[in-house]
């Protein structure tokens, strides 16, 4: 009777991208460095882990495919094969295979793949070693990962809550968990080659789920004269016992049948952190020698990010309401109030701040999908490249998290395909052969700045006109009074391309306007530095949340406005003789600077009957590089407020980010600089 694992199947997607990842990262650490033997024994263990816990789960392609990587794997370590480009590509090729086969088992559209292709390439890989390789091809199986033990009869495994699951499974299905004692002949040369026989003698019969010592030690032949291993099985213990002394210079030293309650109930066989071990952990601390020794132990859980983002909007309703309670007692000058709604700020500003660390994740879970993609798509263009990250510990929202990945892609694919050149185009240009691809990330105040720099060519001004004046997006008259800068922001245009040719990278005309919509929509900011010859750096300005922000309320007319303080650069107040012409544009002088002024009222269609005495404030806020001043009636005040879209159908308005419910129960809007104008 086949288990049913499916009640695990969210576990095993989560600990099978984990892998995923890991695979990566270690697979193009091998390509730079293919003798590092620690990024082997990494790339080991997660196909081991993978393909142990796909067997468990039932799903015999993913099983296969990484049982044949093991076995190349296995001749890279023992030094047969050498970690050419060829076995690398196809090792990647592996891992995209085995990232479609988890994506169809998590969309449910999951059908058994056929691999036979890319096993065939990895048994090829396997027979072009030399004669060495033969003594460990036909009897390298497969070992399941385990942890370090101590597998005794006055000690207990460790286990893990997969390790649980899983047993507690095949007990309920007729299954034995068995402890075998392995004892290797003392004179042996080989006791990593005998270990692999005994796996692949019980992996016929059953699954192994634990070994002592681990499994990349007896891999490796790091283990004295025996072993220990866990075994879920069907078969007879006695029965499986003598097949494993059929095996040369090997021997049953001990056997038993685990009882899993036993244990359970004893405390001490789960390796997850309970309130016994808090217990003991506090129950030692008053002992000064016994407290230098102790670790202390991190919980950690893992939590439905719907439930995380329900538990900001509470919170969100509680600043709201915090709001309107201070509202409520200034109006009535009920000073019964004021200590009360002084804790209750304080209190609302620790939950806020706490949900908001609950919430921000490192943005290395975005930029660690890069590199691969970087490696495969420079060897498509045939271009050398040193791809650098910095900032990965860079913490953003979860929201604004998942929505950053797809412009960073296009803004990477851009710099390697027309910012830098190919290696004979750099070298005559007196440039080192191998170009450079930085993505960086870092906090800055209430934002985080992400940028992706890049040494080639540079924008070409003109090119940029020429394709602009081309496809009918600006007059001629217009391209002549262009600065440099306005001339490089084409680029953002809808339909927008610079390629010759459409090519699987780019020219399809989905250009960096594409980009800008979706930074715009987290309310942020894309700017674009070029030097021509040196290189080009596009800067993304993102806020920290997108929940709740510090914000400057304005008034105009009888309405009342929230403007981000994110945008705000500073307040100041002027008379209208204060106000020049130049070109048919209102300007002030602010502190020797000429400031561009803009009438708020106008700009959101209000009447606008302001008297030529009247004294107006101007709200000084930033436009990318530039410095705009917008003319309000009266400046209310700063004021902490919660984001509320507008809803699909008013969605995407410009000028207007979304909405707030005020402490009096109106709605204001709350305006979008980037978009305003």
């Amino acid at each position: 009777m086949k288990m049913d694992m499916s009640q695990y199947l969210d576990v095993f997607l989560e600990e099978s991208k984990d892998h995923l990842r890991n695979l990566n990262a270690s697979l193009l650490n091998l390509e730079k460095n293919p003798r590092d033997n620690a990024g082997l024994n990494e790339i080991f263990r997660a196909a081991h882990t993978l393909k142990g816990m796909s067997s468990t789960m039932g799903f015999n392609d993913l099983a296969d495919l990484t049982h044949h990587m093991e076995n190349v794997l296995s001749d890279l370590k023992e030094g047969l094969l050498e970690a050419n480009s060829y076995v690398v590509d196809t090792l990647f090729e592996c891992v995209d295979r085995l990232q479609i086969i988890i994506d169809g088992i998590e969309s449910g559209t999951r059908v058994d793949a056929d691999n036979s292709e890319l096993i065939m390439k990895l048994e090829t890989i396997k027979s072009g070693n030399y004669e060495a390789a033969a003594v460990l091809e036909n009897e390298l199986p497969t070992i399941e990962p385990g942890e370090s033990t101590s597998i005794n009869d006055d000690n207990v495994f460790s286990f893990n809550e997969y390790d649980i699951t899983v047993m507690k499974e095949a007990l309920s299905n007729g299954y034995s968990i068995l402890h075998f004692k392995i004892g290797i002949d003392p004179d042996c040369m080989m006791k990593a080659v005998r270990a692999f026989m005994v796996f692949k003698t019980l992996e016929e019969d059953g699954e192994i789920i634990k070994t002592n010592p681990s499994a990349q030690d007896l891999d490796e032949g790091k283990f004295d004269k025996e072993f220990d291993l866990v075994l879920l099985t069907r078969a007879d213990v006695s029965n499986l016992a003598d097949r494993i002394n059929n095996v040369s210079e090997v021997k049953v030293m001990a056997s038993k049948t685990l009882n899993l309650d036993a244990l359970l109930t004893s405390g001490t066989s789960l390796r997850t952190e309970n309130k016994s071990e808090v217990a003991s952990s506090a129950a030692t601390a008053n002992d000064a020698d016994n407290n230098k020794k102790a670790h202390k132990i991190k919980q950690t859980v893992r939590v439905d990010i719907d439930r995380l983002d329900n538990l900001m909007n509470l919170v969100g309703e509680l600043v709201m309401h915090k709001g309107r309670l201070e509202q409520i007692g200034a109006t009535h000058k009920v000073t019964d109030l004021n200590e009360t709604i002084e804790q209750i700020d304080r209190i609302s500003t620790d939950l806020q701040s706490v949900v908001m660390k609950v919430r921000m994740v490192p943005i290395e879970q975005v930029f660690n999908r890069f590199p691969r993609m970087v490696r495969d798509l420079a060897k498509e263009l045939d271009k050398e490249v040193d791809f650098l990250i910095e900032g990965k510990e860079t913490e953003l929202d979860r929201t604004v998290i998942d929505e950053i990945g797809d412009p960073l892609v296009h803004l990477l694919r851009n710099a390697l395909d027309h910012g830098l050149e190919s290696s004979s185009e750099r070298v005559a240009k007196g440039k080192p052969r191998q170009g450079n691809l930085i993505l960086r990330a870092r906090h800055e105040g209430n934002n985080v700045y992400i940028e992706v720099e890049d040494d080639g060519a540079g924008i070409d001004q003109d090119k940029v006109i020429g394709k602009a004046l081309e496809k009918g997006l600006i007059t001629a008259k217009e391209a002549e009074n262009l600065t440099r800068e306005e001339s490089i922001n084409l680029l953002f245009l809808p339909g927008f391309s610079t390629a010759n040719n459409v090519t699987d990278v780019s020219g399809r005309g989905v250009g960096l306007d594409v980009v800008k919509t979706k930074i715009e929509s987290l309310n942020g900011e894309i700017n674009v530095d070029s030097r021509p010859g040196q290189g080009t750096m596009f800067r993304i300005k993102l806020p920290l949340t997108l929940a709740i922000i510090q914000a400057l309320m304005v008034s105009v007319k009888d309405e009342i406005y929230a403007i981000p303080l994110t945008s705000v650069d500073e307040t100041t107040m002027i008379t209208k003789q204060d106000i020049k012409m130049i070109q048919s544009q209102e300007v002030i002088m602010l502190r020797g600077n000429v400031l561009p002024l803009f009438r708020l009222a106008r700009l959101i269609d209000l009447p606008d009957d302001l008297t030529e005495d009247a004294e107006m404030y101007v709200v000084v806020v930033r436009k990318g590089d530039r410095q705009i001043g917008l003319v309000v009636d009266t400046l209310i005040g700063q004021q902490e407020i919660v984001i509320k879209a507008l809803g699909k159908i008013l969605a995407g308005i410009s000028g207007i980010a979304g909405a707030i419910v005020a402490g009096d129960g109106n709605v204001r809007l709350i305006l979008d600089i980037t978009t305003l104008f």
